[in-house]
């Protein structure tokens, strides 16, 4: 399970700030904000490349039967679109035997209650899932007050087959396959999510998947906190001891 939380003193101790900053003309500031401007259309426009490049991915075809535990009882990979044809899963750290799922994946989770109305608008679902089943699962949504739908993957290859949960003897040889590379996972569960699509005849196809980093673009917070003066402002040796779950008290 992730580690426990640090002290506030030690959480203090990250926000390092702005200790020194030009400070110019407002005509200077609107000049230099015109040249940070035009890097940023660029940005965006290689990002619009981007986002057609992954929609031109080739798929591949889900084989395996995976079956899901939750409220509704066993749902089908295929029965997850619930009507649409296209399913996002965002792999939820929440290991079996967890008292409570990751602190860093409920920050992100925070985000998904008022999500999924306008995605469906878009031919689109999603899901939460985790290895933990669902009983573990069903006291920590409560206490976190989310209404999103969130299944277990316990009696399948799910998470094993979508490279965010590993095996025994993965973390005793410290070689697993994660974020597309050979590398020592550490823990038992690691964050990422996938999508989805299925076409008329009902077939399933694997059409991307993202992890590490590359679920940063999906945490609204962070992305309003980037355009602050102080950014992140993350200790660079552990870049999230700041994240807290939000029912616990903060200063």
């Amino acid at each position: 399970m992730p580690a426990k939380n640090k002290t506030t003193t030690a959480r203090l101790k990250t926000r390092n700030g702005v200790k020194k900053h030009a400070v110019v003309s407002r005509d200077a500031w609107i000049t230099a904000r015109k040249a940070l401007l035009a890097k940023e259309k660029a940005f965006t426009k290689a990002r619009d490349g981007i986002n057609q490049q992954r929609r031109n991915l080739p798929w591949v075809r889900v084989e395996k039967e995976y079956v899901f535990d939750g409220p509704d009882g066993g749902k089908t990979l295929a029965g997850l679109f619930d009507g649409k044809s296209q399913l996002i899963v965002y792999h939820f750290m929440f290991g079996p035997g967890w008292k409570e799922g990751c602190k860093h994946c409920s920050f992100w989770a925070d985000t998904f209650n008022g999500l999924n109305f306008h995605l469906r608008l878009r031919d689109t679902n999603m899901v939460a899932i985790s290895r933990a089943p669902w009983k573990e699962l069903k006291p920590f949504k409560k206490r976190m007050g989310w209404g999103f739908k969130w299944l277990s993957s316990a009696d399948t290859d799910f998470n094993f087959d979508y490279h965010v949960s590993f095996t025994p003897g993965q973390l005793t040889k410290k070689k697993a396959f994660y974020n597309y590379k050979f590398g020592n996972p550490d823990i038992t569960e690691l964050v990422g999510i996938s999508a989805f699509y299925k076409d008329d005849k009902g077939t399933v196809y694997h059409t991307y998947s993202t992890y590490s980093r590359g679920v940063d673009l999906l945490n609204a917070a962070y992305n309003y906190i980037d355009l602050t003066a102080k950014g992140r402002d993350e200790n660079t040796e552990s870049t999230q001891d700041w994240v807290r779950y939000h029912d616990e008290k903060v200063d």
